[in-house]
């Protein structure tokens, strides 16, 4: 039996009958083939609803003509007026015009916050010409599935959700089982042809919903596939689920009726204005985020509150302008509030263009039009003083902080602070005496709390720090970067670390880390004070080293181009944070030395082609920029370039433009917050960072944009520990969000070598060393060979497309070899002929042919082997420990003792890795590593350089190595695994050690029992300091023991060693094993 479509769309309709939408089928429903709208049921709810104010048929049926004419030419336009009649009502005008004109909504929203009717002139209107009286009625829900309508074609919806006859819900359903059916489909299906058949049916839609029971997503009908989005959340509780559970978590958390209609009447937000056909259907953490907020106001207004409203902590780039913009309706609309005055402070010394063109093109969705941004200290307080209620004020903290003097006492004022409280947080005052007297500056809450006494304040951020609860209460609601990442809200973050490409010694890492100690210290006392001076001192002669510029800039060049080569950008657009404004303009011309022409003018990089309109946008610049304020002090080249402010905001246009010549940012303090660019994906740190501002600043690069699956964070000064910090501190699950290039080249090297297996009886020599013709060819017969069996075809194509994703975030490490590369690519290069061949498009083709012709040029480079003496010393320079290239990097090695230390150091830490697990095992390769290398280090004076010992020390050592990685997976030929041969190998060794004998199919059996009695018994993180479970454990062991009968002879010592290798087995077992 198969769960086809009509199997999934029958669980829509039992689900969605379970929340009040009764369930009709198409043919059942009157009306004409060609109408979308079910007119009778809209006809009974205003004749019911409106019966009290006497509303007429013929106003009915005016109302419903008004609705039906909304044009389908303009369906952008005609479904942002609906959407604005449904969330806002309008009013009609009588067609007595001696009776009061009636103010209509066409959902009845009893039971949701009650909303304050907008002034007459802000609302539609419609003019109407009879009277009848009905008995009252709620609003009629009902879910139809097989609605036949008529339009250029016909077209059959497979479900929509009517509410009072309107179809504010279009649902797309595809099979779960059929692997050629995804959800993209349907969303192709809803935007293509649907639009084109029947577009009547969407002037009415608020959203769409895209499903195939395992992938469950809701967006607008005019976004982009990339933004439907998953509904993982049920009543505000956290949830966190994937699959078939995401089904139930959206019908039951969007289509609860009062969330359906809140939905609809709050959370659907169209610009004013909009060139793009912009409509924005809120995400579940904006939802919950928003009302949660509300609630925290109303309970925390003065006088009866405290004036803290509440503090929302929402990862960077989760869409926090907007949670803020649908709380700002939900406050302005809000009758319990009375038209509140909001004041937005932002923490940037230019006020965020993007938050204040957004919110002032938003004045009819958040109904007021009195939505400013403030120039100054003194606008705000003649807009503020003057005003009982209402109006919107953005302003900057700088601005807000120019004085304590009051700017209102008034209770119904909200203030909402974007992560302001990071500049000036606390209620202290600070004295500065400097040559021009005594200058005063108070924290943040001070000037709050003086300017404004009765208020509510709401903090925003993305890094609570402890003071954020100070001024705005507790944490109401929160949505982490792992959430967000999960949601396909952001993309990962890929750290790669190159601290060592550019500062060669350990001592002077310990510098920086010192800088961060006396940092975090800093402010407790003078002394502390001074020396926190003296190592940011010490730091900047560090970074700033024109030797160590030197080698930044040429790893910085290398790195960034082959990214560029590789096609691992998406844009080649890059953020390169410097530590000082003089570093920041020394690296620069280090980097022009070595890329003079990345100094020239162009309006675009060569190849890409304008349209007339981008050639008059885009003006001709520099791939590289500086972007910071100018000093009074700098040199005359550096003070020009920089420019003026109107300049800088040149460039951040420039820079926002995808194909701008405009490339590369090198930055001190600005863009590293509120500053977007979804196409940004890589963001290079040489500055020592604070791990509030580090999450920022990293979160640039892990904003969503089309083809973009990573943020990648090129770590030049040794930040991973801040950045653990951080992320410990402000999420606990966000530190699985980062991935190591490390881990990436583990998987690149363990891919590439399952390949050369699984095609080890192809010729490919000819693909790397033949004419352009041979390589074509080699590659049609690779594709030819893969397409075998389709096991095969099967087992290549998810090889590769692993292969792929590991390679992107590690491609531009400079850690692979160019044979490396080049068999990446010839595999790449395959995969899309095979994928060509049975799909019909291939992936990757443009990046693909651009290397594969590249790499004809070029011969076949050997690699230096610079890495493998770095072995062990940096977590960075991580290896496969046991990748055959690397040992055969090692047998190339011409040194002879040299070679020897280094397989020695690598049996050592292969061994390591073996002990965390079998202990046994371990400790008996760790005596015949120590009895091989004695023998060696004691070897005769005649042999010390005969080349045969070392070459016979060196085989040993390497066979060893293997014999090792042999053991990782010896439990396979017994039926048992890694950790249970570790169990196996002690209950043996304990049978020769006291001399007794056992069977052994027995001993494979128990060796399972005690894994899984180690497992059920230790599974608190703690537990080996619990004496509780270690007590548990002894007993369980015993008693296990005894019913196998092990040992037959009475030896304490025997649990006594069993129990050890329990808590070593456990100690290690979170250590990710080598199979």
């Amino acid at each position: 039996m198969k769960f086809t479509e009509a199997k999934l769309e029958q669980a829509f309709i039992e689900l969605l009958a379970q929340e009040g939408y009764p369930h009709h089928l198409g043919n059942t429903i009157s009306r004409q083939p060609d109408e979308v709208l079910i007119e009778e049921d809209l006809r009974s709810f205003l004749l019911s609803q409106y019966t009290h104010e006497g509303i007429t048929a013929t106003e009915v049926e005016s109302i419903i003509l008004q609705i039906k004419s909304l044009p389908n030419s303009d369906l952008y336009e005609s479904n942002k007026k609906f959407i604005r009649m449904l969330a806002d009502g309008f009013i009609l005008k009588r067609e007595d015009h001696t009776q009061k004109d009636i103010y209509i909504e066409l959902i009845d929203y009893k039971g949701l916050s009650p909303h304050l009717q907008a002034e007459e002139d802000k609302l539609l209107s419609i003019a109407a010409e009879k009277q009848a009286n009905y008995p009252e009625d709620k609003n009629t829900y009902k879910f139809v599935n097989q609605l036949e309508i008529e339009g250029e074609e016909k077209r059959i919806p497979d479900g929509i959700i009517y509410v009072n006859g309107l179809p504010l819900v279009v649902f797309e359903f595809k099979s779960a089982i059929r692997e050629e059916a995804t959800i993209y489909d349907a969303f192709k299906q809803l935007t293509v042809r649907y639009q084109r058949d029947i577009p009547e049916l969407f002037k009415y839609n608020a959203f769409c919903v895209i499903s195939d029971g395992v992938n469950n997503k809701a967006g607008s009908f005019f976004a982009a596939y990339e933004f439907y989005y998953a509904w993982r959340r049920i009543s505000g509780l956290k949830k966190d689920v994937d699959g078939i559970d995401s089904m139930y978590t959206l019908i039951q958390g969007m289509f609860h009726k009062n969330r359906l209609r809140d939905l609809v009447r709050n959370f659907i937000y169209i610009p004013d204005a909009s060139k793009k056909d912009e409509k924005i259907v809120c995400r579940y953490p904006q939802y919950y985020a928003s009302r949660a907020l509300f609630e925290n106001i109303k309970a925390a207004q003065k006088p009866e509150g405290n004036g803290k409203g509440g503090t929302y902590f929402g990862a960077t780039g989760c869409g926090k302008s907007f949670t803020m913009l649908f709380l700002t309706r939900l406050l302005m609309k809000s009758e319990y509030f009375g038209s509140p005055t909001i004041i937005l402070i932002t923490d940037r010394t230019d006020l965020d263009d993007q938050l204040s063109g957004q919110f002032t093109n938003a004045k009819k969705f958040v109904g007021d039009d009195t939505i400013i941004s403030v120039e100054s200290r003194a606008q705000l307080r003649e807009s503020v003083q003057g005003r009982e209620s209402g109006g919107v004020f953005l302003t900057t903290i700088h601005k807000f902080t120019e004085d304590t003097k009051l700017l209102s006492e008034r209770t119904n004022v909200i203030c909402i602070s974007d992560e302001a409280h990071r500049s000036q947080i606390n209620l202290d005052q600070k004295v500065r005496v400097t040559d021009k007297g005594v200058t005063k500056s108070f924290g943040f809450a001070k000037y709050l709390h003086d300017s404004l006494p009765n208020a509510t304040f709401v903090g925003f951020t993305g890094t609570p720090i402890d003071a954020t609860l100070d001024v705005f209460g507790q944490v109401v609601d929160a949505y982490t970067m792992t959430e967000s990442v999960k949601d396909e809200i952001t993309v990962r973050i890929v750290y790669e670390g190159r601290a060592a490409k550019v500062i060669l010694k350990n001592t002077e890492l310990e510098k920086i880390e010192k800088y961060y100690q006396s940092a975090a210290e800093a402010g407790a006392n003078d002394y502390q004070i001074e020396q926190s001076k003296k190592e940011t001192a010490n730091m900047y002669a560090i970074l700033g080293d024109p030797d160590r510029l030197k080698a930044l800039a040429k790893d910085f060049v290398t790195h960034y181009e082959n990214r560029i080569a590789e096609g691992s950008s998406i844009k080649g657009k890059a953020l390169f944070v410097s530590s000082s404004r003089e570093i920041a303009y020394d690296l620069w011309k280090e980097i022009i030395k070595l890329r003079p022409y990345w100094n020239e003018k162009r309006a675009a990089i060569e190849g890409v082609e304008l349209s007339d309109k981008e050639k008059r946008e885009l003006k001709p610049i520099e791939q590289i920029k500086m972007i910071m304020t100018r000093g009074k002090d700098d040199p005359k080249e550096m003070y020009d370039m920089l420019g003026t402010k109107e300049y800088r905001k040149e460039l951040d246009r420039q820079f926002k433009n995808e194909k701008s010549n405009f490339k590369i940012a090198i930055v001190v303090d600005m863009w590293l917050t509120g500053f977007d660019v979804p196409f940004l994906d890589s963001i290079y740190i040489d500055k020592p960072i604070q791990q509030h501002n580090l999450i920022q600043t990293i979160s640039r690069v892990n904003r969503k944009f089309e083809g973009k699956n990573k943020g990648l964070v090129v770590d030049y000064i040794g930040i991973k520990k801040q950045m653990n910090l951080a992320l410990a501190k402000y999420n606990k699950g966000d530190e699985d969000n980062f991935e190591d290039i490390a881990q990436s080249l583990v998987v690149v090297r363990d891919h590439l070598d399952l390949l050369a297996k699984l095609l080890h009886q192809f010729d490919s020599r000819k693909y790397f060393n033949g004419s352009t013709l041979e390589q074509l060819n080699t590659l049609n017969l690779a594709a030819e060979y893969v397409q075998k069996t389709k096991e095969l075809e099967t087992r290549f194509m998810g090889l590769v497309k692993r292969l792929k994703a590991a390679y992107d975030i590690c491609s531009g490490s400079g850690q692979l070899t160019q044979q490396e590369r080049d068999y990446v690519h010839f595999y790449l290069a395959v995969r899309s002929i095979v994928f060509k061949l049975t799909k019909g498009g291939a992936p990757d083709t443009a990046q693909m042919n651009a290397r594969v012709r590249e790499m004809i040029k070029d011969a076949l480079k050997s690699d230096g082997v610079e890495e493998i003496f770095k072995l062990g010393e940096e977590e960075e320079s991580e290896q496969d420990l046991f990748d055959e290239e690397y040992l055969a990097k090692i047998d190339k090695i011409k040194l002879p003792n040299t070679k020897i230390k280094l397989l020695q150091k690598l049996l050592a830490q292969v061994i390591g890795e073996l002990r965390k697990v079998n202990k046994v095992k371990g400790i008996d390769f760790s005596r015949k590593m120590e009895s091989l290398v004695s023998r060696y280090n004691q070897r005769d004076e005649n042999d010390v350089f005969r080349s045969e010992v070392f070459e016979e020390m060196a085989e040993q050592l390497t066979n060893m190595i293997w014999e090792v990685r042999s053991e990782f997976n010896a439990g396979e030929e017994l039926g048992i695994d890694f950790e249970e041969k570790a169990f196996y190998d002690i209950l043996l060794e304990l049978c020769t050690k006291y001399d007794f004998t056992y069977p052994e199919d027995k001993l494979v059996d128990l060796s399972k029992a005690v894994k899984g009695l180690v497992d059920s018994k230790a599974k608190f993180p703690d537990w080996n300091k619990r004496d509780d479970i270690k007590s548990a454990l002894k007993v369980g062991l015993i008693l296990l023991l005894d019913e196998f009968g092990y040992p037959p002879v009475e030896r304490d010592e025997v649990y006594v060693e069993i129990f050890e290798q329990a808590e070593n087995f456990k100690k290690f077992n979170s250590t990710k094993y080598l199979k």
